[in-house]
């Protein structure tokens, strides 16, 4: 039986205290109105700070400026013109000259007047659309962690589930690290599920056709309002959420109960069950993904998009496995645990990151090359604001884990797998983060307080629910048909 030690334990503590210090704190200094807004366009202005990055923001006012500026000149020349028109002579002159004058000045002021009131509201709303990107911007970062790390505990459960249905004879050594993984799963569920009703409850702008407003004024987005509106969009939450956590729940439980059986009834009911849920998870992965990330940016849809996420956050999943592995051997656990089983996790991680790669550039060569406004907008956002996260996932998830896992060596050394695996990981959090910030917080992003906090807090609590897990029943599931295959898998 493994034993929680108390160091791992208390850091887990140290960093859900951390994260959530640093969460708060990044709710507590986000703007409350748009007075803060200004005050802090205008600091950054003057302090030279962001000033290629908020461009347009900073330049708000001098542009009206100018604008007034503008009109005032016209009106003056079109009143030029009208004096130059009237007869140069007598008194005739002067009175013409008044009788011209009165109404051009009218309309110059009844003109200037509705051009201020314009410039006035393009102002205000420019001001409120900062304001509820730096609003988001907790929001987002908390919302980002915390499908990260629920979405790598769901990518462990998919590959559990696809040994269970292939009757895999290498893997069965490492179920119960799988199962101690997937623990997480509920927990992570209920707090992303609270999550997803605040934004129902518009306690933030992460999803804008959840805003009224924006859908009266939208007539793209109101045409999605059979399908994108709060009530169904939450049941299939709730629907989706609660299949996935059932199955993970009644997997592990036959798991366990195999042990204890005469017989494998347990195994093959853990089959049937596998194979009903790779189906469910098949509809269901490529909805939630346009459920929960691709309607962020609602204008914008992709064919290929179910399939990247589900790249990204499988081979996050199997890189997870094979990092809880590695540290379990590391303390003496695991002992029918060889370099063999090491090398096929490896394996898994070098050929997943590939295959993300090429659905990365598939999604982006078929858009980017089309060139059609609707969808490239969505890489143009990304390379001119997001330029640094958005290539670094590339070189994080493909050019790094080729470079260092296409060595058959490397496979199988600890310190290099560890090294690759916190790489891969790192990166494809980066990857959802450049899916889900544009959207909500557009140029107003940086990784700072609130993001890290989020990740520490997340990642904290990933480590205390897993490895609590893992203390609740032995690390070999002895009765599975395929245990001593599995023991003793060498090539």
């Amino acid at each position: 039986m493994y034993t929680f030690s108390s160091k791992l334990k208390t850091f887990s503590f140290i960093l859900m205290a951390v994260g959530l210090l640093g969460i708060g704190y990044g709710f507590l200094t986000a703007p409350k109105d748009i007075q803060e807004v200004e005050k802090l366009l205008a600091a950054e202005s003057h302090g030279g700070h962001g000033e290629a990055k908020h461009e347009g923001a900073a330049a708000a006012e001098p542009s009206h400026e100018a604008a007034a500026t503008h009109s005032e000149a016209n009106e003056e020349k079109k009143i030029e013109e009208s004096h130059e028109a009237v007869a140069p002579t007598g008194d005739t002159t002067k009175v013409s000259e008044e009788a011209h004058a009165e109404p051009v000045h009218a309309e110059a002021a009844v003109k200037k007047e509705g051009h201020d009131v314009s410039e006035e509201a393009e102002h205000t709303e420019h001001l409120n659309h900062v304001l509820h990107q730096l609003q988001n911007k907790p929001w987002s970062a908390l919302y980002v962690a915390c499908i990260f790390f629920m979405l790598v505990s769901l990518g462990v459960l998919v590959f559990y589930a696809i040994q269970q249905v292939a009757q895999a004879g290498w893997s069965p050594v490492l179920f119960r690290v799988m199962q101690g993984i997937t623990s997480y799963l509920p927990v992570g569920s209920v707090i992303f599920f609270v999550i997803l009703i605040l934004c129902g409850l518009h306690f933030n702008h992460i999803f804008i056709w959840l805003d009224p407003e924006v859908v009266a004024h939208d007539k793209l987005i109101a045409n999605k309002t059979g399908y994108l509106n709060f009530p169904f969009w939450i049941i299939r939450a709730a629907i989706f959420l609660t299949g996935w956590s059932l199955y993970q729940y009644f997997s592990r439980k036959n798991c366990l109960a195999q042990d204890e059986s005469n017989d494998n009834s347990f195994y093959k009911k853990n089959f049937n069950i596998s194979a009903m849920f790779l189906v469910f998870f098949i509809v269901s992965e490529s909805i939630m993904s346009w459920d929960w990330i691709m309607s962020i940016d609602p204008h914008w849809f992709s064919t290929l998009f179910g399939w990247y996420v589900f790249a990204s956050f499988f081979v996050s999943g199997i890189t997870t496995i094979a990092l809880v592995t590695l540290y379990l051997k590391s303390r003496g656990y695991l002992e029918h645990v060889n370099t063999s089983h090491i090398h096929d996790l490896a394996k898994f991680m070098f050929g997943l990151s590939v295959f993300w790669t090429y659905l990365w550039f598939s999604q982006f060569m078929l858009i980017w090359y089309a060139n059609i406004p609707e969808e490239v907008t969505y890489f143009i956002t990304r390379i001119e604001l997001y330029n640094l996260p958005f290539f670094g996932a590339v070189v994080m998830n493909f050019l790094f884990p080729l470079l260092i896992l296409i060595n058959t060596d490397f496979k199988r050394i600890t310190w290099v797998l560890v090294m690759a695996g916190i790489v891969i990981l790192a990166g494809h959090y980066i990857d959802f983060f450049n899916m889900i910030m544009p959207g909500t917080v557009g140029d107003r992003w940086f990784i700072g307080i609130p993001e890290i906090a989020s990740v520490l807090f997340f990642l904290g609590l990933f480590i205390y629910v897993v490895f609590t897990a893992l203390t609740k029943a032995p690390l070999l599931a002895k009765r599975n048909p395929f245990i001593e295959e599995s023991k003793h898998f060498h090539y």
